[in-house]
């Protein structure tokens, strides 16, 4: 015989364990509250809040499901009819287990489980958690900033370079301009007062020599 998973096993065994919890479960979905063990409160719990999660789904195959383990359709259409839409804001914790003392008799402790239907009220960021996030925040966008920032140096000497280029090919020009041969216009009439002067020498000495001539044929 396999040994029971949670626990000790109520009932004389597996079949009458599970008729107990889905009768229970058809109780709680009933009343809304009831008397029990704690031990059987404790198996009832998972059983119980796995039933209102299908209620929740609200489908047809749900339905279904949880028609397999309770088998009075009213109570079914009474758990996604009415109890499903009371939890739908809930994330879990459909039920509550308060406990009440000892039994008299045999000394058995009892609780009371039921459901939570409540509405659910969203709970306010505490300080410290708000302060947590927002300096965070804080210091990912400097980060981010230091990020952006040499991305940006690096670019603008790209862009520098190409200025620069057109500048040093426009002074190019200019500093060749001073070797060129060509007589500038101050240096033209000197050269052109300086011709009729070579000329004039040139006439003088040719006459000279022309009397040199005749004096020697004398």
């Amino acid at each position: 015989m396999a040994a029971p998973t949670k626990g000790p096993r109520l009932g004389g065994g597996p079949a009458h364990e599970r008729l107990m919890l889905a009768n229970l479960a058809a109780a709680l979905f009933t009343h809304k509250s009831i008397k029990t063990t704690e031990t059987k409160a404790k198996r009832l719990r998972p059983v119980a809040e796995r039933l209102v999660t299908l209620a929740k789904k609200g489908d047809l195959h749900a339905r279904r499901r949880a028609l397999a383990t309770i088998h009075d359709k009213s109570v079914i259409h009474e758990l996604f009819t009415e109890i499903a839409p009371l939890v739908e804001l809930r994330e879990g914790g459909y039920t509550r287990i308060t406990k009440l003392g000892f039994r008299k008799g045999d000394n058995a402790s009892m609780v009371q489980i039921e459901l939570v239907l409540e509405p659910v009220s969203p709970k306010a960021k505490s300080a410290k958690k708000s302060a947590t996030a927002s300096a965070s925040t804080s210091k990912a966008a400097p980060a981010k900033a230091a990020d952006e920032a040499p991305a940006e140096e690096a670019e603008a000497p790209v862009a520098d370079a190409s200025d620069e280029t057109p500048a040093a090919e426009a002074t190019a020009p200019e500093a060749t301009a001073p070797e060129s041969t060509e007589p500038s216009a101050d240096e033209a009439p000197v050269a052109e007062a300086a011709e009729p002067a070579a000329e004039a020498d040139a006439a003088d000495a040719a006459d000279a020599e022309a009397i040199v001539a005749e004096d020697e044929a004398k």
